[in-house]
């Protein structure tokens, strides 16, 4: 039987089939502002409160301080605790770019691997993880590289990806076809605000809904509405493909 790892995001592991396989590396894919950093907070959180797996939180955009805020004010309470607790361990850009070298900081994490035993890793985001390289060889070189070293250490990791086009499907990069699965978050504006989706694209080894689900970002993190699906295809809510 496929052991599985849950999110705890509501609405999400059920799309899922109970969560993402163990081990699995998966692509986080969105626009700015879809959501994308507050599901890996989400996902080391719940795993750290809910299921007693301890996470490692990877950011190249963000110092530690900065991350502590973001996850409290999105009700991550306590977020700070379990750091201290050696529950979650976070490496941050002053960390990680210290000596622009992806080596050394391979070097660092392998470290942090013999110390303490992980379940969950969120890499954010690997749109800056590919500027240490210059090449598309040299990239795919060391993002497999990077992806056995986390499968090896029995790491679950969701790997955060900008994207740059509007919609999925005009925007397929290395990344997409390196992961085990694929997640796209989706927002198209309304006259009141925003529509949110999420799209489980691909999950290897397990069945998935395919369908596009409704979204909401509010205290505590997201939630996926998933009987709420092919809602949007239906004049409930603005087609997210228009033209389709």
């Amino acid at each position: 039987m496929t052991e599985l790892t849950r999110i705890g995001t509501e609405g999400l592991d059920s799309i899922l089939g109970g969560g993402i396989v163990d081990n699995a590396t998966v692509l986080i894919s969105g626009n700015p502002g879809t959501g994308k950093s507050i599901l890996g907070l989400q996902y080391i959180y719940n795993g750290a409160t809910q299921f007693d797996e301890k996470g490692v939180y990877l950011s190249f955009e963000e110092n530690a301080d900065e991350i502590a805020q973001a996850a409290e004010s999105i009700g991550f309470d306590g977020w700070s605790d379990l750091i201290d607790d050696g529950q979650i361990l976070v490496c941050d850009k002053q960390e990680l770019l210290r000596h622009n070298d992806f080596n050394a900081t391979l070097d660092r994490l392998l470290e942090a691997f013999e110390e303490t035993e992980y379940e969950r890793l969120v890499l954010d985001s690997l749109t800056m993880f590919e500027l240490f390289f210059e090449t598309e060889e040299e990239k795919r070189t060391y993002l497999l590289k990077f992806s056995d070293i986390l499968k090896s250490n029995g790491l679950t990791s969701l790997l955060i990806a900008e994207q740059s086009a509007v919609f999925p499907d005009q925007d397929i990069g290395l990344e997409n076809f390196l992961t085990d699965g694929n997640i796209y978050l989706i927002q198209t504006p309304t006259e009141s605000g925003v529509n949110r989706y999420i799209w489980v694209a691909k999950m290897r080894k397990q069945d998935i809904e395919t369908d596009i689900f409704p979204m909401d970002i509010g205290d505590r993190g997201i939630t996926v509405h998933e009987s709420a699906a092919g809602f949007s295809m239906m004049g409930g809510r603005d087609d997210p493909f228009p033209g389709e």
